[in-house]
């Protein structure tokens, strides 16, 4: 039997998904099929092409591999690109004279980006964001220039703004529409990524129409905008959007719709029945399909009718799920509430920099669409609500607004999806596939993932088919995984116990010796970084260390909302001098800084730039003050009374005490924050019983509170003993501390910690009081190795001439961020409002 010429033009991610799906259709030797690769290597994947900048190789990008399509049988044409099809023949022929007859011919051409066609557009360093040379492209230009603009504030224009950013460059936005992400987010959607953007060091501008691109005066380009305000950039990225690659269908007489792309029915057949079009080439029903979801869809749905199956394509939800630059953003069906009759409900929490909108049905039903921007939590639940048709709850707010008893939110638990519910869109894998995969010996989520495909494309199914896999092994009675991350087949316990015992000192020996490859992720990272931390207190801006830390770590400051930072010196206890006072009012007043007195008895100055921290610092420094962690997940403070210094009720000297405790800890990092509170009577002027360690004296000694905490979740800490000395009390703080750092999870609070632990207060009196587990002096050792190692990192850091140099809004330049603006309120700054900025702003001219 003869076997069908098939010629595939295209290999791009789709192309490969579509060779993909007919090599595990097992029909493929039926076949004799010859791929053109117009670029230089083998498919890619497209998705995460800004991590190009941030250390992968191209060959960390490859999805197609030479070795694969050999063993496939295929003939595989690298470098060549298609330019004529011959469909009376059959034949194309090819740029470099190859010609080749098909019996079927799929094209997978894909997109190209839109370049605006506004003079000037096609200047020297004028680029677009599409494939690996262009990346190489634009490396070279931005070695050259400072400043860097994106031209679009889509997807792919954010995306594109991140790569600027990563390589250095004063980077800017510059969008046609009123706001950010116009077709996914709505009005407050988008002033609220725009805000957390701009906070990442990105000047954004919307509403900005390019007249002419023309030679500046301090950069290479000038940018000037019809309503009379200029930009100056040395290097312009177009990314405002794609178009198909309908030119070699044009002429060649297919049918191609009137703004592009080949017409396609629900086989993926063109108007050549045998000739096919997936991916972003191809138009269904009027319809571009943007996303790489869509594409895999059409790729199996063209195999299938290629090998005689049934399997169509109609249509593709268009939900998105992204990380912008550390910012989590969702846009789930209609979330522009489109639909006749559609209710909205919307939270926004600027405290938190979160926004969730639901549009639900005019009976309150169904959901139609969501928006969640700064917390991404939901989106596998709400997505499956709204494919799936499922009841909403009585109340549907429910499942936006935060949960102030402690108790979850609402949502949707695996058990109640349909088998039919898709759980990842990108391979299309429903629920019934992940359960069939489970029954028939998976054992673990990378066992799904390696049977599936779910979870392989964009990533963003991987928190719900993690829960679902887990759900499934469960009910089969089997053990379930509860490894870190995919990259540590530990918990978090494990690794300490493996740094701690190997004597392992940095992330890349613990990956090397335990992990399973790979350069980590934002859950593993961290976490790392903590028990490092926690065990040999090493300087975290350390080259090898600096990698692990979030923002706030990495600058020994906490970022606000409008992209500035909060400095806290440490106050022992609360008390100060009146010359320290005077300090931290020169301070403030030199620097225009907010004042704010905070619960822990400290004054926390807000609105220091990234390049004023250093010389803040030092001022401090040389003042006698030093860092007071309040960036950490550490210890932060001792909040105590006066005590029986002054107070007639006090029994015992509290701030002398809570002024010991604080010198003593300062610098210990845990999983998560810790605050100490000493009050000097029962009265508890200081509130200890609400702390992760509390002290109160009585007429017989100090009484030891352990993991109470304040906040969303209240509790009350638990009497741990009572009547003891000095040395007996710090003995078991000590021996508390460092098991809770041993023992805890991720992220989790003595609290919470406390809650989970098997046999709960009793348990642990025996491990720190009665010595049951042996560890009692190795406890106190490790505490005392941290004592005894403390650094202020503050003082550190701006004696060490290269780590000051991290201390810059951009990387190759001395400038400020432009963009901050305060307004002054009750005599003090505050961050002027996006409507306050529009008001007072200037025409732009940026060097």
């Amino acid at each position: 039997m003869s076997k069908t010429a098939l010629v595939v033009v295209g290999n791009g991610m789709v192309g490969h998904q579509f060779l993909q799906s007919l090599a595990d259709s097992g029909r493929l030797s039926e076949f004799e099929v010859s791929v053109f690769c117009e670029e230089p290597r083998l498919a890619y994947d497209r998705v995460y092409l800004s991590s190009y900048f941030t250390g992968s190789t191209a060959e960390d990008l490859a999805m197609g591999q030479i070795d694969q399509y050999r063993e496939w049988g295929l003939n595989v044409l690298i470098g060549e690109k298609v330019v004529e099809i011959n469909k009376e023949d059959r034949l194309v022929v090819s740029d470099k004279g190859t010609t080749l007859s098909y019996d079927k011919l799929v094209m997978a051409t894909g997109s190209y980006p839109f370049v605006p066609p506004v003079p000037g557009h096609d200047r020297e360093h004028c680029l677009v964001y599409r494939t690996i040379e262009d990346l190489e492209a634009i490396k070279a230009s931005a070695a050259q220039g400072r400043v860097g603009v994106v031209v679009g504030g889509g997807l792919l224009g954010l995306e594109a703004a991140k790569a600027l950013r990563d390589l250095g460059l004063e980077t800017h936005v510059v969008e046609f529409a009123p706001r950010l992400m116009a077709v996914q987010l709505d009005e407050m959607g988008g002033g609220l990524l725009r805000s957390k953007i701009e906070a990442l060091g990105v000047q954004v501008h919307t509403g900005k129409n390019t007249q002419q691109i023309v030679d500046g005066e301090t950069c290479v380009h000038r940018m000037e905008f019809a309503d009379g305000e200029v930009l100056e950039t040395d290097l312009i990225l177009f990314s405002a959007g794609i178009r198909p690659r309908d030119q070699l269908a044009r002429e060649s007489g297919l049918a191609v719709g009137e703004r592009g792309g080949l017409v396609i029915n629900n086989q993926c057949q063109t108007s050549d029945e045998n000739i096919y079009a997936i991916g972003e080439c191809a138009l269904w029903d009027g319809r571009i399909f943007g996303l790489v979801a869509p594409g895999y869809a059409m790729a199996k749905a063209a195999v299938s009718q290629l090998t005689g199956g049934e399997i169509e394509f109609a249509g593709a939800d268009m939900s998105t799920k992204l990380k912008l630059m550390g910012v989590d953003v969702c846009s789930i069906g209609d979330a522009q509430s489109r639909t006749t009759g559609a209710k909205n409900y919307t939270w926004l929490n600027e405290a938190e920099g979160t926004y969730k909108k639901l549009v639900v049905s005019s009976d309150n039903k169904k959901l139609l669409g969501a928006i969640l921007v700064g917390d991404a939590e939901s989106y596998g639940s709400l997505l499956q609500y709204m494919l799936n048709e499922i009841d909403l709850p009585a109340n549907p707010e429910s499942m936006i607004l935060p949960s102030l008893d402690g108790a979850p939110s609402a949502g949707l638990g695996v058990a109640a999806l349909p088998e039919s519910a898709q759980i990842c869109s990108c391979h299309d894998v429903s629920k019934g596939d992940i359960q069939g995969a489970v029954a028939g010996g998976c054992c673990s989520l990378g066992d799904v993932k390696g049977a599936t495909k779910a979870g392989t494309g964009c990533g963003g199914c991987v928190p719900l088919l993690t829960s679902l896999v887990n759900h499934e092994l469960e009910e089969l009675g089997v053990e379930v995984s509860h490894d870190l991350c995919e990259h540590f087949a530990y918990t978090r316990q494990d690794l300490y116990n493996l740094i701690r015992v190997g004597g392992i000192h940095s992330f890349d020996e613990l990956m090397a010796k335990h992990g399973k490859g790979g350069k980590g992720c934002h859950i593993c990272k961290p976490a790392v970084g903590s028990i490092l931390a926690s065990c040999w207190n090493n300087y975290v801006l350390d080259p090898k260390h600096v990698i692990l830390q979030d923002t706030n770590d990495t600058f020994l400051a906490n970022m606000q909302k409008d992209g500035t930072y909060s400095v806290v010196p440490r106050i022992a206890g609360g008390e100060i001098t009146p010359d320290k006072l005077i300090v931290l009012g020169e301070v403030a007043r030199d620097y225009n800084l907010y004042t704010k007195i905070t619960g822990g008895q400290r004054v926390d100055l807000f609105g220091a730039r990234l390049e004023q921290l250093p010389e803040i610092w030092s001022r401090l420094i040389d003042a006698g003050f030093e860092t007071g962690q309040a960036y950490g997940k550490s210890v932060r403070t001792v909040k105590s009374c006066v005590g029986s210094t002054w107070c007639r009720f006090g029994v015992d000297d509290s701030v002398g005490l809570a002024i010991e405790i604080e010198d003593r800890y300062k610098g210990l990092r845990a999983p998560h924050k810790i605050k100490f509170a000493v009050s000097g009577c029962t009265r508890e002027c200081a509130e200890a019983q609400s702390k992760d360690i509390g002290v109160i004296a009585t007429e017989n000694g100090w009484n030891l509170y352990v993991c109470g905490n304040g906040g969303m979740k209240p509790r009350h800490g638990d009497l741990f003993a009572t009547d003891l000395d000095k040395e007996t009390l710090i003995k078991y703080i000590d021996r508390v501390l460092m098991f809770y750092i041993r023992t805890a999870d991720r992220l989790q609070r003595t609290s919470v910690w406390m809650d989970n632990l098997e046999g709960g207060l009793d348990y642990l009196r025996e491990v720190v009081i009665n010595d049951s587990l042996g560890l009692g002096d190795e406890l106190e050792a490790q505490m005392q190795h941290v004592v005894e190692t403390y650094e202020c990192e503050w003082k550190k850091t701006v004696n060490d001439e290269q780590a000051v140099k991290r201390f810059r809004q951009f990387v190759n330049s001395d400038k400020s961020d432009s963009n901050l603006v305060f307004v002054q309120e009750r005599g003090q700054i505050r961050p002027a409002r996006p409507e306050e900025k529009n008001i007072e702003a200037q025409p732009i001219v940026m060097a």
